[in-house]
């Protein structure tokens, strides 16, 4: 039985995941302080942890070289070679 090619990776803008990300930690965040002390503290410091760990992996990412100069085009999974 013939096997099929793998398909090429998709080209994804991590940047962007990881800025939406962002936003949708830190909407959580203001509501977790909007409710006060109605909610466990726990789930602020989540938020807050998963921000600083996300500025953390963009300074990564930059560091690596895989800012924004990088960026396939908008909407197109682009194939290697």
């Amino acid at each position: 039985m013939p096997t099929r090619p793998s398909p090429p990776p998709l080209q994804v803008d991590t940047a962007r995941v990881v800025h939406i990300g962002m936003a949708l930690w830190a909407v959580a965040l203001v509501v977790l302080l909007v409710l006060g002390d109605r909610v466990d503290r726990v789930w602020t410091w989540t938020c807050v942890a998963a921000l600083v760990l996300a500025l953390l992996g963009l300074g990564l990412m930059r560091w690596q070289g895989q800012g924004r100069q990088d960026r396939p085009p908008r909407g197109r999974a682009t194939r290697p070679g």
